[in-house]
């Protein structure tokens, strides 16, 4: 099964910990790449740089998930 490297900004951080659950639950190895903590603010192009550097690098055995509040900055950073 291919690794999963998720990410997140505050406002996406409790949705990307049930994503984790759930993908871990389904036999995925869920690479959490930030944020590490829930309602305050973070730099989110910080974790959708990770990500996005993490698929880069092993394309065909990676997939990302970036959750942000709009999809917007994320999207754009990946």
């Amino acid at each position: 099964m291919r690794t999963i490297h998720i990410g997140a900004d505050s406002a996406g951080y409790l949705y990307k910990e049930e994503l984790k659950t759930y993908l871990t639950e389904k036999g995925y190895t869920v690479v959490d790449e930030g944020a590490e903590h829930g309602n305050s603010g973070t730099h989110y192009p910080e974790y959708a740089m990770k990500v996005a550097a993490a698929v880069q690098k092993a394309p065909e055995d990676t997939f990302g998930i970036l959750v942000c509040g709009t999809g917007i900055g994320m999207s754009m950073v990946a």
